[in-house]
């Protein structure tokens, strides 16, 4: 079967990198018409070929959702700065499995996440479609990044991001990384010669300020906003807040093993009242 890959291949229209170079697979979850596909995709095409699959429409805060009881459309396009790429109506979860499951014509080599507007830090990355689209590519057995700036709005300086991007990229090609970890990365919205440098760092702990707002409808039935702002509490050191608001790009590794082992074993002498025995199956 030839695929909308082939004939883009055939035709000499894919963005292709350096010669003989790994391929990069780009998504995000602020959707197609996002201004930080152009630079991210010409930054890493000095390290590799690149694909980008890419949802229709902004998906943010879709986590890891996935298509299920209808069928996936994708189509091709151009981004506004000229590069090919695809869209879908699914979610980044989706772009990411379209990817390594057939549609492209080769599997990707690494998952590339971003760059996504505004910062995913500490409990951020629960919800995060950007940081699940990297979790995708790990479950998939492929190093993954997921990146963000702490920006919104209109005229984001996103060179700085895409140009950090493309040294992971060659840090994870040339030095290989682990089976079981993600990279996420969030970057000041600052000048390149004013940012303070980079950080490796563990998950803060944000908070919001959330609130249930009730409104009617012109014909009187209610609905409801939910949100709020960041609370600005203080920040551990170690922590990506703190590097963050130092002015340093922080590099977080993300382990997907969700379980607390310090309570395994409290929590095998509970009186569960049960018949059998209660067994501890993990350290």
């Amino acid at each position: 079967m030839t695929t909308d890959a082939d004939k883009l291949a055939a035709e000499g229209r894919l963005n292709r990198g350096v010669a003989g170079g790994r391929q990069i697979l780009i998504t995000n979850d602020d959707g197609i018409e996002s201004d930080a596909l152009g630079p991210l995709t010409d930054a890493l095409a000095a390290v590799g070929d690149v694909d980008i699959i890419a949802p229709e429409r902004n998906w943010s805060g879709a986590s890891h959702s996935i298509t299920l009881y209808r069928p996936l459309r994708v189509r091709s396009t151009q981004l506004r700065t000229g590069q090919n790429a695809y869209m879908t109506d699914g979610s980044p979860t989706d772009c990411v499995r379209l990817g390594v499951l057939g549609f492209l014509k080769r599997k990707p080599d690494l998952v590339v996440s971003g760059v996504n507007r505004g910062s995913n830090l500490g409990d951020d990355i629960t919800y995060s479609g950007t940081v699940a689209a990297a979790m995708e590519g790990l479950l998939s057995g492929l190093p993954s990044i997921a990146i963000s700036i702490a920006a919104f709005g209109a005229n984001i300086d996103f060179a700085p991001s895409a140009a950090f991007a493309a040294l992971l990229a060659r840090n994870i090609f040339d030095k290989g990384f682990a089976p079981d970890a993600l990279l996420n990365v969030n970057v000041p919205a600052l000048p390149r010669d004013a940012i303070a440098g980079v950080e490796v760092t563990r998950l803060g702990k944000r908070t919001y300020r959330d609130q249930l707002v009730e409104r009617l409808d012109p014909y009187g039935n209610p609905y409801y906003w939910v949100g709020g702002p960041a609370v600005s509490a203080e920040a551990e050191e170690g922590t990506d807040v703190a590097a963050l608001r130092a002015g340093k790009i922080s590099v977080t590794p993300i382990y997907l093993d969700l379980t607390n082992h310090s309570l395994i074993a409290g929590l095998a002498k509970w009186d569960w009242g049960w018949s059998g025995p209660v067994e501890v199956a993990a350290d």
